[in-house]
């Protein structure tokens, strides 16, 4: 079987892309967030803590460090995944079609404008009126002249 399009209007309308899937970075990094607290919650308590800061103000210093490497740690894999995914990625052809009538309708009107206008730019200028012989300008009908 041939793939080849029905009519020149297909062929307008068909477009080469590449389909693959592309991780989520937000969501890569909100979890690499939320690892990254519950790895300091787990560090902070596995420590002995100073009885004049407590154990909250300590879990809430050392996470601004913990969650803000999990989410680069987080963004770092969905680079990796998006690297990896876009070497299996495969071409398509994706097929553009109309299908409002009064869109379509307006399209083929703008169609025919651009084409009348390219066949008026492309027929030779003809003067609407001869040049004086005296050097004079004529005035245009329905002026007076000074």
């Amino acid at each position: 079987m041939s793939t080849a399009p029905s009519d020149d209007h297909d062929a307008e309308n068909e477009t080469e892309v590449r389909i693959r899937r592309a991780p989520k970075y937000p969501a890569f990094m909100i979890v690499g967030g939320g690892i990254g607290a519950i790895i300091t919650f787990m560090l902070t308590a596995s420590f002995p803590v100073d009885p004049k800061v407590g154990f909250a103000a300590l879990f809430g210093y050392f996470a601004l460090y913990g969650v803000t490497a999990g989410v680069l740690v987080g963004a770092l894999l969905a680079l990796l995944f998006d690297r990896m995914l876009l070497r299996r990625s495969r071409p398509a052809t994706v097929v553009t079609e109309l299908t409002d009538p009064d869109l379509a309708e307006a399209e083929r009107l703008e169609d025919e404008r651009y084409a009348a206008e390219d066949a008026a730019a492309a027929a030779p200028a003809s003067p609407a009126s001869p040049e004086p012989v005296d050097g004079r300008e004529t005035p245009k009908p329905g002026t007076t002249a000074n």
